[in-house]
């Protein structure tokens, strides 16, 4: 069976780098198969590492789960300025991060993978995955509305143009929008530039992946064929 440097091991799992692993084995935070582990030790992936109290998974157990991100939450793991991070908020027993991220003042579906891969291909603006999204503005939606969102809308601030998109009006002041882009804020951009203040924004689908009826703050493991079928989507 293939073996591998303990310090390499947490590393490829997404940790933290082979030098900080190193600090972590020489304070004793790190055990394998139950019992402190010392420098120098190599691993299997039959063999269970636990890292600060986390099991980590082996580079080849892909984990991917949909998770409802709540308002209010900053998706990055370390941010002084952030009041709740994402890691803050969501703990799981391995290291998994985030595939597309959502701003703050928006809640909803954030895939959460320890796969880079699938990252990846998800993140890809060429791929053309899509991203669904419930949105509702402040004021009245206008009749040529959908038609001129639809089409492309030019961002000034980006100084680019989105590309064409889908859009389902379903009432005078909400929405559903279909996007195959990850532009910065893009559906705020886009609505800001026809004149329209975003007052709610949920994203409710990823590519096959829905939010289905996930309430915010859970999340639930992707298997069997909707996790075949998205590896399918990001594979073509």
């Amino acid at each position: 069976m293939e073996t591998t440097r303990l310090n390499k091991y947490i590393a490829e799992c997404g940790v933290c780098s082979r030098r900080e692993a190193d600090k972590l084995i020489e304070a004793g935070k790190v055990t394998v198969n139950g019992k402190v582990a010392g420098m120098g030790v190599k691993v299997s992936d039959g063999d269970v590492v636990v890292c600060q109290g986390k099991t980590l998974s082996s580079k080849n157990d892909k984990v991917v789960l949909a998770y409802y991100k709540p308002l209010g939450i900053t998706c990055t793991e370390k941010d002084r300025f952030a009041e709740k991070t994402l890691k803050d908020a969501f703990d799981y027993p391995i290291r998994v991060t985030y595939a597309g991220r959502l701003d703050k003042e928006t809640e909803g579906l954030l895939l959460m993978t320890n796969d880079g891969e699938l990252i990846n291909r998800l993140m890809r603006g060429s791929n053309e995955h899509e991203k669904e999204y419930y949105v509702k503005v402040t004021t009245e939606l206008k009749s040529d509305f959908k038609d001129k969102m639809e089409a492309g809308v030019f961002l000034s601030e980006l100084n680019r143009k989105t590309k064409p998109c889908r859009v389902e009006i379903i009432g005078p002041y909400t929405f559903r929008i279909i996007i195959t882009q990850g532009l910065n804020r893009q559906i705020r951009r886009m609505c800001a530039e026809l004149g329209y203040k975003v007052n709610a924004l949920q994203r409710t689908r990823v590519a096959n992946i829905e939010l289905g009826k996930l309430r915010p703050g859970t999340f639930r493991r992707i298997a069997g064929e909707e996790l075949e079928e998205l590896y399918a989507i990001v594979d073509e």
